[in-house]
């Protein structure tokens, strides 16, 4: 089966990336493990022109943007369609997926099946934020959801979420969670935790949460005076330019000062490095479609504070396989940061029952054999 990603975050090397990126690159891996041809398609965000990439047995064409005040979408668009012919002319295509928006301009070739992956569109994250939606994403979406044959969601929250703002039309819909890669994810003995680490990684951003626990560090320093709040991840941007990391600094100079620093962003590979020297691993979004750095840290075997919003339950069970908080109360974060300060043998025990629950749940090879299953269904 040849398989195509509609995406422009598949991972570039030396080149942040996000949580669908990793899932792109990680799936993409697997399922030509399994002898599927993959291909992914995207505009360029990195350097801006033509390229192909071969990583491994997977082919990714970034396509260069094109730049048109009003029509940029639409040229872009234009760019995409007229690759996926190309390709589908030379080896047939039998799965185009992409995400919520993604087929809202896409020419429908007869022959190909159209996947939408439920990571989290505008509608969800717009409610989510409690932002205004807007008039054009939220007709791009309906236009999108219109023309897909199916649908694969990343938790049961997005899926039943997102239904009420969006229709599937009646088209087969189910859940699959993303898979981790659990051979980079694995226990590593040789790096010695410093007790008092506590790791955030992600985009530093708002939805994430990542104010709201530099507040809580500020109830934590006086407690523990050699606490420290490492922060791995890209920066944000307003729609001024202006960057969320400045504004943190600016905000709350005072705890960063003390005991918070901002590492930027790593390697993929180097990921489990990060986590291994951790105590605690806090991941405090406001809302989540599913969350693979918590995932990524259960399987670290890492005492793990996640949100209790959204797919939130479904990946935590609460003092079982890690910890609930509230993400936009510092105050409750710092609690539960402190719970596992101050009961260590009890958090070892649910950071090595996470790795368990963890690997019974989204391990790679029975994930993927699962999206192939559905695939084929339709």
């Amino acid at each position: 089966m040849h398989i195509c990603f509609i995406t422009s975050e598949y991972p570039k090397v030396n080149f942040p990336h996000g949580g669908v990126g990793t899932f792109v690159k990680v799936f993409a891996k697997q399922l030509s493990e399994n002898g599927h041809k993959v291909s992914v398609i995207g505009i360029n965000n990195y350097t801006k022109k033509d390229e192909v990439e071969e990583d491994g047995d997977v082919t990714i064409y970034r396509l260069k943007p094109k730049r048109l005040k009003g029509l940029t979408w639409l040229l872009n668009n234009k760019t995409i369609n007229s690759k996926i012919k190309e390709i589908h002319n030379k080896n047939p295509i039998a799965i185009i997926e992409t995400a919520e928006l993604g087929l809202a301009f896409m020419s429908k070739i007869k022959t190909v099946k159209y996947v939408i992956r439920l990571h989290g569109g505008h509608h969800f994250f717009a409610e989510a934020e409690n932002r205004k939606v807007s008039v054009w994403k939220a007709y791009q979406e309906k236009r999108s959801f219109k023309k897909a044959d199916g649908f694969i969601a990343v938790s049961n929250y997005v899926k039943s979420h997102t239904q009420n703002y969006l229709s599937y039309n009646n088209k087969p819909i189910v859940v699959l969670s993303s898979p981790v890669n659990t051979t980079l994810f694995t226990p590593n003995k040789s790096l010695n935790a410093d007790p008092y680490n506590i790791t955030f990684i992600g985009t530093i951003c708002e939805k994430k949460g990542i104010r709201q626990l530099i507040m809580a560090m500020d109830g934590l320093v006086d407690i523990y005076p050699n606490i420290k709040l490492n922060i791995y991840g890209r920066d944000w941007f307003f729609k001024n330019g202006a960057s969320y990391v400045e504004m943190l600094h600016k905000n709350y100079s005072d705890i960063i000062s003390k005991c918070v620093t901002f590492h930027g962003s790593v390697p993929y590979d180097t990921v489990p490095e990060v986590y291994g020297k951790a105590t605690v691993c806090v991941f405090p979004s406001h809302m989540e479609t599913q969350g693979l750095v918590a995932l990524e840290a259960m399987l670290m075997e890492k005492a793990v504070i996640f949100t209790q919003n959204g797919p939130g339950p479904e990946l935590i069970t609460h003092k079982k396989t890690g910890l609930l908080c509230n993400p936009t109360s510092p105050e409750d974060i710092k609690e539960k940061i402190e719970w596992v300060l101050e009961h260590p043998k009890d958090s070892i025990i649910i950071a090595k029952q996470a790795r368990d629950f963890a690997l019974n749940n989204f391990e790679i090879k029975g994930l993927t054999k699962k999206n192939i299953e559905f695939y084929n269904s339709i």
